[in-house]
């Protein structure tokens, strides 16, 4: 296992140019039209051809280049009706798990998994939270004890986004109690499927069960499926909590696509039954929305130019955090300009796993409440930002040299 970190900041005098990006993607479409049908296979092709991460090295999926050039990979795609994007094939897979797996995973832990992430063969999770921690991670109290050249685990895990169909997970336990909570913790990838593995569904406001509570019972866990060193594992989950909020900002995207679009088209419908204050009330209140998401993905492309392998700075705190709070902003401006007809949403809440209350404006409302939550609360990321970024005092923390296990709880 390696335990080196690529340079985020620079690139060779040979790097890939995106003149020949855009070449090699259109010679990859020419010979792949035919696989076009084939998710798995097409795909495949793709990471083979190293158009499925750009940022990533040659031979891993990608041609050393940078994350803003994958923009350019996939607006081609798309142009060419390709259907497939990362963020419904394997979010957290390709998101999270990719970058660490490049970051920390040995060349036999990469040629397992990287590729079946990419094609979304095996979808991944992510095992950090607890009922006790969710902010504070670093302070969870699930258990691995060492076994011989294996570990043993115990604990309970939540908010586990797709844990009910995840062939992997990323697992952060506590291995050291006798030491403070962030030098006390081991980061392992876990088979999903093992024995004393039990997923159950978390009910959502939408009527949707996408998160997932993990109960682990005695699991064993090999040693060798360790990423970085025992008790290391606080730096490993940084480089996967900096890639998740890279993810939640979503990728390159086109001018007034997203939620924007949405309230555009709301706009577009409502506009004739409004009289004429209500209109220029809300012409004024659209267009600011508007400029404001403009603002925002100009700013991730920014961010995404300035990043080339696998571990993100805390620049990617700034874009979720925006991008989260202006998503709900826009949402509820939707719901407002639907008037009444916005309280309404689908009769019996039923209880299912597809993404069909996202199919209406209300089922996109309440999902949007998690925005602010999930991969990081906007409190949290407001600390990383104060303290990271712009370097002014870190918070308080009493507890940062106490063992673990000495903790007042």
């Amino acid at each position: 296992m390696t335990d080196t970190h690529p340079d985020e900041g620079s690139r060779s005098d040979d790097a890939v140019s995106d003149e020949e990006v855009t070449e090699r993607t259109l010679l990859f479409l020419e010979k792949s039209r035919h696989l076009a049908a084939d998710q798995i296979a097409f795909r495949g092709a793709q990471y083979d051809a190293g158009l499925a991460m750009i940022h990533f090295p040659t031979g891993l999926g990608g041609l050393g280049g940078t994350r803003a050039q994958q923009g350019v990979v996939d607006k081609l795609l798309r142009a060419a009706g390709a259907e497939w994007e990362d963020l419904r094939v394997n979010p957290i897979g390709i998101g999270m798990a990719a970058p660490t797996l490049l970051v920390y995973g040995s060349p036999e832990m990469q040629e397992r998994h990287l590729r079946r992430i990419f094609t979304g063969e095996d979808i991944w999770c992510q095992l950090f939270s607890e009922p006790t921690h969710g902010s504070d991670v670093a302070g969870i109290p699930s258990r691995a004890v060492r076994d011989g050249d294996q570990w043993r685990v115990n604990g309970q895990k939540v908010w586990t986004t797709l844990a009910h169909v995840a062939s992997f997970g990323m697992l952060l336990t506590r291995t050291d109690p006798d030491v403070p909570k962030h030098r006390g913790l081991t980061y392992f990838v876990i088979d999903m499927r093992a024995p004393g593995v039990e997923v159950r569904p978390l009910e959502q406001l939408t009527g949707e069960a996408e998160f997932n509570e993990v109960f682990l019972s005695d699991v064993c866990i090999l040693d060798d499926q360790r990423l970085g060193e025992a008790g290391n594992g606080w730096r490993v989950a940084l480089t996967t909590l900096m890639n998740e909020r890279v993810a939640l900002a979503g990728g390159p995207a086109a001018r007034g696509s997203g939620p924007i679009e949405d309230l555009v088209a709301c706009w577009q419908e409502r506009r004739g039954d409004l009289g004429s204050e209500q209109t220029v009330v809300w012409r004024d209140r659209i267009t600011q929305l508007w400029i404001e998401a403009e603002v925002g993905r100009l700013t991730n492309l920014r961010a995404k130019q300035l990043a080339v392998g696998g571990n993100p700075g805390p620049e990617g705190s700034v874009v979720k955090l925006a991008s989260a709070e202006l998503g709900q902003r826009i949402r509820e401006a939707t719901l407002d300009l639907l008037g009444a007809g916005g309280m309404l949403h689908s009769a019996g809440y039923p209880h299912q796993r597809s993404s069909t209350a996202m199919a209406s404006r209300s089922g996109r409302f309440l999902r949007s409440r998690a925005y602010t939550v999930e991969g990081g609360t906007s409190e949290v990321m407001r600390n990383i930002i104060s303290e990271r970024t712009l370097g002014l005092p870190g918070d308080v923390r009493v507890d940062v040299d106490i063992a673990w296990k000495d903790v007042p709880r």
